[in-house]
């Protein structure tokens, strides 16, 4: 199952391309900044990347789109264990 979105670099605010892949159980996040360009993996896997793969999944989990219960599971536990965001 692979999922992609864009949003913004937090260290330049430069827009890029995201994609979470989930093989063999894992969850695997890749970024890049141009579109035609090689997927690199991010410096930081950041909680706003994971709460959006969460999203997304929710979304695709009312369509029956191939999202189990086991995936929405799975992602909410690691956000669980994930420190909370800064406060600003």
């Amino acid at each position: 199952m692979e999922i992609e979105w864009t949003d913004a670099a937090p260290d330049t605010g430069e827009r890029r391309y995201v994609s979470a892949r989930k093989f063999a159980r894992v969850w695997e996040f890749r970024v890049r900044f141009k579109r035609r360009t090689n997927w690199e993996p991010p410096p930081e896997v950041t909680r706003d990347m994971w709460d959006t793969l969460l999203d997304a999944l929710e979304r695709r989990y009312r369509r029956r789109e191939g999202v189990s219960d086991e995936d929405l599971a799975a992602v909410r536990k690691i956000i669980a264990t994930l420190k909370p965001p800064p406060r600003v």
